[in-house]
């Protein structure tokens, strides 16, 4: 049967080409449906306040970093979005004297324009984000050694730079295409105008420059630039399957400031009840042998007509 063509943007693979019945269940999964997903190789969380929640995934920066040692390093990769764990891991890291000279970090991605990526002199520029949200604010005695952050500026540097560290954790977030990093869906061209490729066909993708869905530039004008579509790029360097799949643990952190509460819903039922499809590829991290999705209770919310 021929899927559908998306709502949004027809010359793209997107969630509102699936079937309307995996649409409909997903959003009828209350939040105890959510907790019920959960399965071997998949872990649902909810966190009633924003303080716990945003204090649970500063830790996860701490518990991978306490691992590091001078034989076994051991590194993060984080995104931007959300941010707010970033003062609160710097001010974790003070308190505790967490030294970091083992410790490494992966920033997931960053703007392209013009084929190169974006300066820190830049207003959304990522890297930006985590030295002056995070970094920059660990004392210099404790800070990691600038050779063990990385950001997607160099490509195959950047891939090259898992194979000796291990990624304990995989942090992201989630967009509104249900992407993590920049993952986004592909576009509906050439071999896969019909139907989108097979989830081991994405798989295969490493670091590398990506184009950006149109529902991506809108989300990131919306939480960064006050809705100033024209300062978003189009492209981002980004980290990609190849590399997740090195990471221990992805983790993925849901604020509800990102993704709205039926997206939250679709991905942990695809991956709970493992579909994946690249149109949703958040689903392929149903492939992964450890996934864990973070919900703050109050942005779970319900799938139901309101009137605003």
């Amino acid at each position: 049967m021929a899927r559908a063509i998306s709502k949004v943007a027809p010359e793209w693979w997107d969630y509102t080409t699936l079937d309307t019945e995996l649409l409909a269940d997903a959003a009828r999964l209350s939040a105890d449906d959510l907790l019920q997903l959960s399965r071997n190789g998949f872990e649902v969380a909810i966190y009633d306040t924003l303080e716990e929640f945003y204090c649970a995934e500063a830790l996860e920066y701490i518990g991978a970093w306490q691992q590091a040692t001078p034989d076994n390093p051991v590194g993060l990769c984080g995104p931007i979005g959300p941010t707010e764990q970033l003062p609160l891991v710097a001010r974790m890291v003070n308190a505790l004297g967490l030294n970091l000279n083992n410790a490494h970090f992966w920033g997931m991605d960053e703007w392209i324009e013009n084929g190169r990526p974006v300066s820190m002199d830049h207003p959304l520029s990522f890297a930006k984000a985590d030295m002056e949200l995070c970094f920059n604010r660990i004392r210099p005695e404790l800070r990691m050694p600038a050779n063990n952050i990385h950001f997607p500026t160099q490509l195959d540097e950047y891939s090259r730079s898992y194979e000796g560290v291990r990624c304990a954790v995989m942090q992201g977030g989630q967009g509104e295409v249900k992407h993590w990093a920049f993952n986004d869906p592909p576009k509906r061209e050439g071999e896969w105008k019909h139907q989108p490729p097979p989830p081991g066909e994405y798989l295969k993708l490493k670091t590398r420059i990506a184009d950006l869905h149109p529902m991506t530039v809108i989300q990131n004008a919306r939480t960064s630039g006050g809705g100033y579509v024209p300062q978003v790029p189009i492209q981002a360097a980004t980290v990609g399957p190849v590399e997740t799949w090195k990471a221990d643990v992805v983790s993925i952190w849901h604020p509800g400031t990102h993704d709205n509460p039926f997206g939250m819903r679709l991905t942990a039922l695809m991956i709970g009840k493992r579909i994946p499809d690249t149109s949703v590829p958040m689903s392929l991290l149903a492939d992964h042998p450890h996934v864990r999705f973070n919900y703050y209770r109050g942005a779970i919310g319900s799938v139901a007509a309101e009137m605003h």
